[in-house]
Formats: C-alpha cells, sequence, structure tokens
C-alpha cells in the first residue's frame, strides 16, 4: 500500500484467475454451514461500486458466464460458488477454473470448505492478477 500527496492507492486488480477449482460432492454436518463448498471473497477498497463478472471454464465443455456480480464501495463480498445457478450452475465434483473481471480494481481470493470426512478441511487459493 502507497499514498502520494495524501492519497490512497486503491489495491488490487481488474482480473484474477483461479485454475484450481473443485467443489466436492459430499459434506457432513448441518446444512448450509457445513455445505462443502468453494467460496469467492472479493474485497473492493476503493470509493467507486465494482461491477464483476465470473466466467466459469471447464476441461470438457464450453465456458459458461458471465456471472453478474455488484461489490460496494469499501465492502467486502463473499459469493459461494455452489449458489451460482444462472446462466448455468457450476457443476459438483468436476474441475474448473474461474476468470474475475471488474471494473474498478479489487483483491480477489478463492476458499474451499471441504466436510467430506466428518471434520472441517479448508484452503485458501491466492489468485493470478493481470
Amino acid at each position: 500500500m502507497s499514498s502520494t500527496a495524501g492519497t490512497f492507492e486503491v489495491p488490487g486488480s481488474r482480473t484474477w484467475v483461479f485454475p484450481g477449482g473443485h467443489i466436492p460432492v459430499e459434506g457432513t454436518g448441518p446444512e448450509p454451514e457445513f455445505t462443502s463448498r468453494d467460496e469467492l471473497c472479493l474485497l473492493n477498497a476503493g470509493t467507486e461500486p465494482a461491477a464483476v463478472e465470473l466466467t466459469v471454464l471447464h476441461e470438457d465443455r464450453e465456458r459458461v458466464g458471465p456471472y453478474p456480480l455488484r461489490v460496494e464501495a469499501g465492502r467486502v463480498r463473499h459469493v459461494r460458488i455452489n449458489d451460482l445457478v444462472d446462466p448455468q450452475a457450476v457443476p459438483l465434483g468436476e474441475p474448473y477454473g474461474l476468470v474475475v473481471r471488474s471494473d474498478v480494481p479489487v483483491v480477489a481470493q478463492l476458499t474451499r470448505l471441504d466436510t467430506r470426512r466428518g471434520g472441517l478441511s479448508t484452503a485458501v487459493a491466492p489468485g493470478y492478477w493481470a
């Protein structure tokens, strides 16, 4: 983070890529808090709302999207990939990649909660930004 003459340089990028998505099919424990899932975390530290579009890429089918999202200025938003259903639900149990594009800089992170074996396993994936 740097500042110039009293102004705040907004951290982030307009494009983020996550190649290692995979939503486990099974889960244990009460839903929705113990549903196995991938979750995209978006931080908009700027002063303008962010119009974000997600595109999902697969191994053996055409890309799907955009999935439009909005992140208010100075806010964070968490989106369960499992909840993305329009234009098409993201398949469970299959590898996918995610491209995140925003009209203003945001910071993005992908997390996974895996409850398949009766316990909790969490993974955090930093994205590639362009």
